[in-house]
């Protein structure tokens, strides 16, 4: 069973860094597409980025880009998402997903994953 935890989020000013990491366990991670979504209260889930299953290839939300940096150590098992310059309209609990066997390099879309982490919460304060 494949399981995914975030950790790391916090409450930071405007302007300030945080990373967040995801580890998973289950399967082989080495051969999954990974991403990030975020959610705000009252509005969807929305992509953030995303990762080819060996880092090579990625992707932003244009409302990131620039900003957060997504990365992952295969032999930790482990996807991160760097935030620089965070503002608080970053404010959402952040999720991490995975798709396994992918069939293209990355994916931005919510119904493209197979599993989800619980989510963790970024608040941002200005």
């Amino acid at each position: 069973q494949v399981q995914l935890v975030e950790s790391g989020g916090g409450l930071l000013q405007a302007g300030g860094s945080l990373s967040v990491s995801c580890a998973a366990s289950g399967r082989t991670f080495s051969n999954s597409a990974t991403g990030w979504f975020r959610q705000a209260p009252g509005q969807e889930r929305e992509f953030v980025a995303a990762i080819s299953w060996n880092g090579g290839i990625t992707s932003y939300a244009d409302s990131v880009k620039g900003r957060f940096t997504i990365s992952r150590d295969n032999a930790k098992n482990t996807v991160y998402l760097q935030m620089n310059s965070l503002q608080p309209e970053d404010t959402a609990v952040y999720y991490c997903a995975a798709r396994f066997a992918p069939t293209r390099p990355v994916y931005t879309t919510s119904r493209d994953y197979d599993y989800w982490g619980q989510g963790t919460q970024v608040t941002v304060s200005s």
